[in-house]
């Protein structure tokens, strides 16, 4: 799987998966249907913070490659840098293609098509 990390996300993450951000792509400061684009037309799972990708309305799993919304109660950049080793260490992240997840500081909750 391939991952795009939004820039609302920590850099330099020593990840096992495939990931960019979307800092190293130049698109920092982008709206969101640019970096959503950007994460379609590559093949990628968009994982962010941002709530505007939350609506399951307008992006109902199975429509796109996949979002993992993370929502932690204190998303300090160390609490999220731990929480995404964390995800991606001990998760099926190669499950997530098509899906929505969201991921607090306990729970892990798949939704697929």
């Amino acid at each position: 799987m391939k991952f795009k990390l939004d820039e609302n996300l920590p850099t330099g993450l020593a990840l096992s998966v495939d990931f960019d951000t979307v800092m190293d792509e130049g698109l920092a400061g982008e709206n969101d249907e640019t970096v959503w684009a950007a994460a379609q037309a590559e093949g990628r799972i968009l994982v962010t913070q941002d709530l505007d990708f939350s609506d399951l309305r307008k992006f109902a799993p199975g429509s796109h490659c996949g979002i993992v919304l993370l929502r932690l109660n204190s998303p300090s950049r160390r609490a999220l840098t731990e929480r995404l080793i964390e995800l991606f260490s001990c998760q099926p992240a190669d499950t997530w293609s098509g899906a929505f997840v969201v991921v607090t500081d306990t729970k892990v909750r798949v939704r697929r098509p």
